[in-house]
């Protein structure tokens, strides 16, 4: 029979991750709660308890149903882009292609070395409407100029291409690990029934990496919920609120208008908003996954 020490002692050693835990999870969760239900702002010091006022306020707000909107749009456009370019990518690195394999994978990759301030400003110079890389090779097929990060239309797409680019040599690094664990005697014996490269990525190599899949939808959910610094960095949101995102509107309302209980509020829908995206997605990719081979 185990001692008294023997059966607290496992805990012990969990403390330490409990109280990071506790202070920089769950404190910040319910405080967020707790300052959306207050009027808290420049010409209220003192935080006044209105109920869910911000939130009749929030929902009443065209602006804000503008702001998710681009937020769904950006999160439903990147990540399926995004998972096909890096699942393409992983598959055709994960060929024989003698020692420019390695060259491959590491040009492959080097966008997600490059910081995010980096990136950014580098996209704004291939954007720029009279400078700009991409429009001096769109008008030698008789493109017109697009004024990339200035048109409403053309804004929030220019983003997503930097976030696609930036991102995508993560995911397929994800799907390479994955692809180097499944077993080679399936392959095998398809060749030898004469199955050909197509038939073998969708019969064996799609269905196995599923587990794989769902790993990288949620942290690429994850991932394009949370774009800041691009939009802060190219467009600030603008033109017309047009590339204005949600971690972007509660910047916005929490420190630079420095409206703390709207600020909350925003912070609890985003959550809310996150969590829903993540379990119906989970809900039905989890039907079609299988976790053993």
């Amino acid at each position: 029979m185990r001692t008294v020490n023997q059966r607290i002692s496992p805990y012990l050693y969990l403390i330490p991750s409990l109280i990071l835990l506790v202070a920089f999870t769950y404190y910040p969760i319910l405080s967020s709660v707790y300052i959306s239900l207050h009027e808290w702002n420049l010409f209220t010091p003192e935080p006044k308890f209105v109920g869910f006022e911000n939130y009749t306020i929030l929902f009443g707000d065209p602006l804000f149903w503008r702001v998710a909107r681009n937020t769904l749009v950006y999160v439903a456009v990147t990540i399926p882009i995004t998972m096909a370019m890096a699942l393409i990518m992983a598959i055709l690195l994960n060929e024989r292609l003698g020692w420019l394999r390695n060259a491959y994978r590491v040009a492959a990759f080097y966008p997600t070395m490059i910081p995010m301030a980096a990136a950014a400003m580098l996209w704004v110079w291939l954007l720029n409407p009279g400078i700009g890389l991409i429009n001096h090779y769109l008008a030698s097929f008789g493109v017109p100029r697009i004024e990339w990060l200035y048109n409403m239309d053309w804004a929030l797409p220019a983003i997503m291409m930097t976030a696609i680019w930036k991102n995508f040599g993560y995911f397929m690094l994800i799907y390479l690990a994955g692809l180097q664990n499944l077993p080679g005697e399936l392959y095998e014996a398809a060749s030898l029934e004469g199955a050909g490269f197509l038939h073998k990525v969708r019969l064996i190599t799609l269905p196995l990496l599923a587990p794989t899949t769902v790993f990288v939808v949620v942290v690429g959910i994850i991932t394009s919920f949370n774009v800041f610094d691009l939009v802060h960095l190219m467009t600030q949101g603008g033109p017309g609120n047009r590339t204005n995102v949600l971690v972007y509107y509660i910047y916005q309302h929490a420190f630079r208008f420095a409206d703390y209980g709207m600020g909350s509020a925003l912070t609890v829908v985003f959550v809310v908003m996150i969590l829903a995206v993540i379990l119906v997605l989970m809900r039905l990719l989890e039907r079609r996954t299988h976790y053993e081979v």
